[in-house]
């Protein structure tokens, strides 16, 4: 069975869980009533996250893996990760003595070489490396608007265009 959470450096503090949990999606209307207790899947996985444990590997006093990973993926596919990453933003911001959204943004991007791994590769002429590239959108405090991998190929141009367009999105 599983063990009662002892708690673990990556949970959410009350204060963190208060300003998430309202933007975590109710259960499906008409299916059966939700019994998981969400704020210890929204644990599970920011323990996956900044641990980078593999899903098979989660501690037995987290969510069990098919269930945090379901609603990972679902969140992901349904924008509750960009709602909340969104709504953090705003009040950071706001806090902060800024408009909730910003009118500046700064991009720039980052070539790394490419490892034994799969995925797409480019050469980036400019750097003389063969990789991929992380492309990053910024406000003015730093906050993370869009980010973007590519191959290394990929013009810094080319992929600004992406990245404001999906900020636009």
């Amino acid at each position: 069975g599983r063990l009662m959470n002892k708690g673990y450096a990556t949970d959410a503090t009350d204060e963190q869980w208060a300003l998430i949990e309202s933007l975590i999606p109710p259960a499906k209307h008409g299916g059966a009533p939700r019994t998981i207790d969400m704020r210890l899947v929204f644990n599970t996985i920011l323990y996956v996250n900044k641990t980078g444990c593999q899903w098979a590997l989660i501690p037995n006093d987290l969510a069990k893996r098919s269930s945090a990973f379901d609603y990972f993926s679902a969140w992901k596919k349904d924008g509750t990760w960009q709602n909340i990453m969104d709504t953090l933003r705003r009040q950071i911001r706001v806090a902060a003595g800024h408009q909730s959204e910003p009118q500046k943004a700064a991009i720039d991007s980052q070539t790394v070489k490419g490892s034994e791994a799969g995925g797409a590769r480019g050469y980036d002429g400019g750097k003389k490396i063969n990789g991929r590239k992380r492309h990053v959108l910024v406000d003015v405090m730093g906050l993370l608007l869009a980010v973007m991998v590519t191959t290394a190929a990929v013009d810094d141009g080319a992929a600004a265009a992406q990245l404001t367009e999906r900020l636009r999105s």
